[in-house]
């Protein structure tokens, strides 16, 4: 299997630290704007899309700040790909980013980023943000 490969997405993001974490973070939260629905058990939370299921490993998370998953194929297989979203606040001017961190193969890093695109556009409308 072909290696893959980091990139990083930045989405300025107009909501406070607080609700993103929210949002990101617990299965009600995600099930709103990143999958149709999620289940946690544990450290361990199950993705659900139009009937099929992903289960990713919650890796670490610092309360406000962010969340860091690996999908459970990718840890069988003795890899170390995580996905990890992280809120980055402005010391400044307070603007509130969220900062995407993920692996993909090379050839799929565009369209990678255009479902993280379309993703995080679901999340600024679950928070009327958009």
């Amino acid at each position: 299997m072909d290696e893959k490969v980091k990139y990083n997405i930045e989405f300025p993001i107009q909501a406070s630290p607080q609700l993103l974490y929210q949002y990101i973070s617990t299965p009600s939260g995600l099930s709103e704007w990143f999958s149709d629905n999620v289940n946690s058990r544990g450290e361990l939370f199950t993705f659900i899309w139009d009937g099929s299921e992903e289960k990713a490993k919650l890796l670490n998370k610092k309360s406000g700040e962010r969340v860091k998953f690996r999908w459970l194929e990718d840890e069988e297989e003795g890899d170390s790909y995580y996905f990890e979203i992280r809120i980055q606040v402005d010391e400044i001017t307070k603007d509130v980013s969220l900062m995407v961190t993920d692996y993909a193969e090379e050839d799929e890093v565009d369209e990678s980023k255009m479902l993280w695109t379309n993703q995080i556009s679901s999340l600024k409308q679950v928070l009327g943000s958009a």
